[in-house]
């Protein structure tokens, strides 16, 4: 079944075309792989899916409906999550609090509940807490919770993040790099949390530099070089393909 299709998805700034009628699409529960040397348009494809940017031209559609154009948390409230390159978590809030802000505002939330909290507020306010406790469990930060995040090395930080990104409940996880910067045993890890993440029904489009990670755990891979598809298949059709090699390399 197919989660959300692109079709000729364009994205141009002033005289620089960062995407060109790039079409492709995600199919659920499948852990798919947007690969490419530097600036071939990547994190300009997750903007402009999850409404950081406005498309040129194209149209992404996300579960039969039409997403281009809604901003960010209309996009997150459709089902769609992501992670960034750099970072983004609350550095002052507890690990736990990093993930309960990612949960739903308990219902009826305004001044005089948050004043007073009735007891109907504070049930589901220890339920989003019980909820971000499991999550947690899930990315191997439950023994963190009561840290504050700021504390955690770079790949916990990480985890933090996606955390926070599961806790909106996605159809669809965009990670952005997930692995860059990481150790080998945390790289590990995060290979293992993603191919779980799968298995637990979500579908998983990543971004990565790391070909072995890549090659490893992704189903489909599409590939970009200055802004256009060159390749899409399986990942040992990638391997062999010579315009990847050529992308890459610079020779066959």
């Amino acid at each position: 079944m197919i989660l959300l299709e692109a079709r000729r998805l364009s994205k141009h700034f002033g005289g620089i075309q960062a995407v060109r009628d790039f079409s492709f699409q995600i199919r659920k529960e499948v852990i798919t792989a947007l690969i490419g040397p530097n600036g071939a348009g990547k994190t300009t494809v997750f903007n402009l899916i999850t409404g950081h940017l406005l498309t040129s031209a194209g149209e992404v559609v996300f579960n039969r409906r039409r997403i281009d154009g809604l901003p960010p948390h209309l996009i997150v409230q459709s089902g769609i999550a992501r992670t960034f390159q750099l970072v983004r978590i609350f550095p002052k809030l507890t690990v736990l609090d990093n993930v309960v802000v990612g949960l739903r505002a308990p219902k009826g939330e305004n001044l005089w509940n948050a004043l007073f909290k009735p007891r109907g507020m504070k049930d589901e306010t220890a339920h989003n807490r019980e909820k971000a406790f499991h999550i947690l469990e899930q990315v191997g930060l439950v023994d963190y919770k009561d840290q504050y995040a700021q504390n955690l090395g770079f790949g916990q930080q990480k985890l933090v993040e996606i955390a926070r990104a599961l806790a909106t409940e996605p159809e669809l996880l965009l990670l952005d790099e997930p692995t860059a910067g990481l150790s080998q045993d945390m790289t590990l890890l995060m290979r293992n949390l993603i191919r779980d993440l799968k298995e637990g029904g979500k579908t998983v489009l990543f971004i990565e530099h790391d070909m072995r990670v890549v090659m490893d755990i992704s189903d489909w891979i599409y590939v970009l070089n200055y802004g256009e598809k060159i390749a899409e298949g399986k990942p040992e059709e990638i391997k062999r393909d010579p315009r990847v090699i050529q992308a890459y390399l610079g020779s066959e």
